[in-house]
């Protein structure tokens, strides 16, 4: 049986480390925030490589979404899909969604925004990808039979092994012990924006030990913190522990 595997996050989470622990599966293929060329050239943000990333993806949301929900590539079983929900604009049609197995990567927004703010000091609330996630939540429970499962960053962090297993559980394959590690490196699988964004990830080999940061959000951030954090509780509450 095939599955497509959305794994939908917001930015400055442990996606990509997530997206090598899915790679190394050898019946896994995996895809890197495939809509990135589309938003980056929608909203015109200035990321570091813009350009270039929207020159070399996909920019019509809708013929992303075909290949998101075409036939499976590399004749593999399982198709791990990096989502970044900050990325799925209003104007992108919610129904695709129906088609994949939803799942929810969520972290602490302090430390979201404390770790975010080193790239781009005056983020929107937008750019964090809270609120969407949350929407992104709600219609996958109002409009599918599916209960996507919830993971905090923090207890992935704490036990790789033991979250990964929830995961596989839930979503009904065989946890297999190669996502515990994964050679150092880049990939062709990912995006051309891994040389401005994985330096971290391209050194490890597998999720590095939970470190709190325990850096205060500035207080020019308060409005958007409290409006993350309370997105953040609501998918908690459902999170896999």
């Amino acid at each position: 049986m095939a599955l497509r595997i959305a794994m939908w996050s917001g930015p400055r989470n442990i996606s990509t480390a997530m997206m090598r622990s899915w790679g190394n599966r050898a019946d896994t293929v995996v895809v890197d925030e495939p809509f990135y060329a589309y938003y980056l050239r929608a909203t015109g943000k200035k990321h570091p490589g813009a350009d270039e990333v929207i020159a070399n993806g996909e920019t019509d949301w809708r013929k992303v979404v075909e290949q998101l929900t075409g036939p499976m590539p590399s004749g593999k079983n399982i198709f791990f899909q990096k989502q970044m929900t900050h990325h799925q604009l209003p104007e992108v049609d919610r129904r695709w969604l129906g088609a994949l197995t939803n799942c929810f990567l969520i972290r602490d927004p302090a430390e979201v925004i404390t770790s975010y703010i080193k790239k781009n000091d005056d983020p929107t609330v937008e750019d964090l990808g809270f609120v969407q996630q949350a929407e992104i939540f709600d219609w996958v429970n109002q409009n599918t039979d599916q209960r996507p499962p919830v993971i905090d960053a923090k207890d992935v962090l704490q036990n790789p092994e033991r979250m990964l297993r929830l995961v596989c559980e839930t979503v009904g394959i065989e946890f297999d012990d190669a996502m515990l590690s994964w050679p150092p490196g880049l990939r062709e699988t990912d995006g051309v924006w891994a040389k401005y964004w994985y330096p971290e990830v391209a050194r490890s080999t597998s999720f590095q030990a939970y470190r709190s940061k325990n850096e205060p959000v500035p207080e020019r951030l308060r409005e958007i913190h409290e409006r993350c954090r309370e997105c953040y509780d609501r998918l908690y509450e459902y999170r896999l522990h």
